[in-house]
């Protein structure tokens, strides 16, 4: 997407000194790495991680202690010593950084680099979710102690030529050798190169200087970001936030589902409490069978699959006298119909009574794992089905926000293969 305004009015990219593990120190580079600290949701998430190596990223962007200022003083502790004894090291010329993400088939290309701050309103970049003030508060405290932006946001534009600008500049650094190269236990080759040539900053530069871009991942931590360079005043580095930047008219990105696993309330109540306002029927399992159905379901109009109790219930058509008197109407029509609208305003709110809290909704990005935690808390799986992409921009593009978590775009970038330092 571009905007129509001047070069004034588009994305600000800089280089920085990426914060780096070097690899004599570390058992791996795949070792170190994690996916973004929301998606490591399985039960024993975080302690896989930090058993695969000691100095895996997730003790610093989810360290373990008993309060929140004891895990920021932690984390922030363990960013100092892994600096102090070469665990870690600052890249000596500020570069913006192509990263590539490879498995069976899919490839996606982008750059990271430091991003100028940009508050909604500007139409610079466009968030599309909301955000719960705990979790930013959460994510703040973090960033705070460590100084650090320690994971990159992902973010979409969309070129034109992609035989100019950052289009050009980003294929051009791939045929040279990398700075690092590693496969990760999830089937991805991540690989990343340094771009530190004048011409190819400047490049990279004014292409951008022209365009928005739509928050694909990381709406928490923009938020983040616009908080404390808020704190900060300006001009500091706190202007400025970690973010990768994905062409999609080049590498258009994979639109998921987030689902829903409700803690305390079992399925059987939550189909009580549907019946006479949705239509209910079983469908048959295993879980991609009942997936297929509810996807077939989607096109018709809102659908979701509950599971938990060992089976699949799809629920649909909701009643429309309902949701004309639940879902708001001063958003646009479009907004109206999303399943995760209705989810939140028809289900969770009039017919569930389940609030919006982490002690009563789980958020996970994987189907299966959603409906194992059910059936392990006797709760209920809400799995839903993607959203389409131009639905998101354009509804952002309006200035209308989604309700949050209501998609996973990816792949998503892997945290630990390039830091970026505010001290």
């Amino acid at each position: 997407m571009t905007t129509s305004g001047t070069a004034d009015h588009g994305l600000r990219l800089i280089p920085f000194h990426g914060l780096r593990y070097v690899p004599e120190r570390v058992g791996s580079l795949a070792a170190v790495t994690s996916p973004p600290y929301d998606v490591v949701v399985r039960p024993d998430g975080v302690d896989h991680l930090e058993s695969a190596d000691p100095h895996n990223i997730v003790r610093l962007i989810l360290p373990q202690a008993g309060t929140p200022a004891a895990r920021n003083e932690q984390a922030a502790r363990t960013l100092r010593d892994w600096l102090a004894e070469g665990i870690l090291s600052a890249d000596p010329e500020p570069a913006l950084y192509v990263y590539e993400q490879r498995r069976a088939g899919l490839l996606q290309r982008g750059v990271i680099g430091a991003l100028a701050l940009s508050t909604a309103d500007a139409g610079i970049v466009l968030p599309h979710e909301d955000v719960m003030p705990d979790v930013v508060t959460d994510r703040a405290g973090l960033m705070r102690a460590t100084s650090a932006n320690l994971e990159p946001l992902l973010l979409t534009y969309r070129g034109d030529d992609p035989a100019a600008g950052a289009a050009a500049v980003v294929e051009r650094t791939a045929q040279h050798p990398p700075l690092l190269s590693t496969t990760t236990e999830d089937g991805f080759q991540h690989r990343l190169w340094a771009i530190t040539d004048p011409a190819e900053l400047a490049a990279v530069t004014a292409d951008l200087s022209h365009r928005q871009a739509l928050i694909a991942d990381g709406h928490h931590r923009w938020a983040t970001y616009l908080r404390l360079q808020e704190e900060h005043g300006s001009p500091t580095a706190w202007d400025f936030g970690l973010v990768l930047l994905v062409d999609t008219a080049r590498y258009p990105l994979q639109v998921r589902a987030i689902h829903r696993m409700l803690r305390r309330l079992p399925v059987a109540d939550a189909l009580a409490a549907v019946a006479g306002h949705f239509r209910v029927r079983p469908v048959d399992g295993p879980l991609p069978l009942a997936l297929d159905a509810l996807a077939d379901a989607a096109e018709r109009g809102n659908a979701f699959l509950l599971a938990g109790d060992g089976a699949f219930h799809l629920v649909t058509d909701p009643d429309l006298a309902l949701l004309d008197r639940t879902v708001r109407h001063d958003r646009p029509e479009a907004w109206r119909r999303l399943d995760a609208t209705v989810l939140h305003a028809t289900l969770l709110d009039a017919l569930w009574h389940v609030p919006d809290a982490p002690d009563q909704i789980t958020y996970i990005h994987d189907a299966a794992s959603t409906v194992a935690m059910a059936e392990r808390h006797g709760g209920t799986a809400v799995l839903l089905h993607p959203v389409r992409e131009e639905v998101v921009r354009d509804l952002a593009r309006q200035g209308v926000t989604m309700p949050r978590k209501s998609t996973s775009f990816g792949p998503k970038p892997a945290t630990g293969l390039v830091l970026r330092g505010l001290g």
